[in-house]
């Protein structure tokens, strides 16, 4: 047994020797779930092509393989009783910390139920509680969502499971609407027709899954209101929807101008009932 000043260096050789292996096997299984995460995720994205999921599975098993690797390591160094304890206290653990940390398992619940049965995709255009705007991302506790104004928005999952979610772009087909008044003695039929034609010709302006329809909404004070919808393919980005709408409407009301029809603005009609002259200035 060789001692340096009162040390006894084969015990700190061995322990140190200990402790370097231990080390030496985290970061291997550190490295190891990285890599392997990768390659799951991969494959994953091939056989479902669904990438929220995939990231979720693909998180879960990395920290499934660092946990083996640190049970590894408390068994090389002789604690097994300590895993047992840890497994078996593990119940109640959970008991108390899910008091104390409600609502964190509660996102932690609902990111797991979104993962497997997501009501959106990466990119969908979505409206959450009021907000509005693009799926970037879903993790164990929130989901991230970037809106029209460039605002990163971070909505809890359980947010999500306990409100109403409506997805735009989760079909690829969104419709919009707009009003057109004219005025009463105008030819209504060839207007419609003049109308229908018109937005067919629009770029990104659908035609053969979804067709563009025009019909008569409401008889008003001053007009006769027609409603005008059409079909976009959210899939195709390369003109975006607002300015297919405005493109629509713009083109619309540059074709009846054209062809002589009257698009009124409010009339307000005066009638005298005393027989006497009406000062207008």
């Amino acid at each position: 047994m060789e001692t340096f000043f009162g040390i006894n260096l084969d015990d700190t050789y061995g322990t140190l020797k200990t402790f370097g292996i231990s080390l030496g096997i985290i970061i291997l299984f550190y490295f190891l779930a990285n890599t392997l995460q990768k390659l799951l995720k991969r494959r994953l994205l091939k056989r479902m092509n669904d990438l929220l999921l995939a990231n979720f599975i693909s998180v879960v098993f990395r920290l499934i393989v660092i946990l083996v690797g640190f049970m590894i390591v408390f068994r090389f160094l002789g604690l097994s009783g300590v895993v047992t304890g840890v497994l078996t206290g593990a119940g109640i653990s959970a008991f108390i910390i899910g008091f104390a940390l409600k609502d964190i398992g509660e996102n932690f619940l609902s990111g797991i139920i979104l993962a497997f049965k997501p009501p959106f995709r990466i990119g969908d255009f979505v409206d959450i509680n009021g907000f509005r705007g693009q799926i970037l991302s879903l993790n164990l506790r929130d989901t991230q969502i970037k809106t029209n104004d460039g605002k990163d928005v971070f909505i809890p999952n359980a947010t999500i499971i306990k409100n109403p979610l409506v997805n735009f772009t989760i079909d690829g087909f969104l419709r919009y609407d707009f009003i057109i008044g004219l005025d009463y003695g105008s030819d209504y039929k060839a207007a419609m027709a003049l109308i229908l034609n018109t937005v067919s010709k629009i770029p990104g302006v659908l035609s053969d899954q979804k067709s563009p329809n025009v019909w008569v909404s409401d008889l008003v004070e001053s007009t006769l209101n027609l409603q005008v919808t059409i079909w976009v393919d959210t899939f195709d980005r390369d003109v975006l929807d607002v300015v297919v709408k405005s493109n629509a409407i713009l083109e619309v009301l540059t074709a009846l101008e054209k062809a002589g029809y009257n698009l009124p603005a409010r009339i307000i009609e005066l009638k005298n009932h005393q027989g006497k002259s009406l000062k207008t200035s």
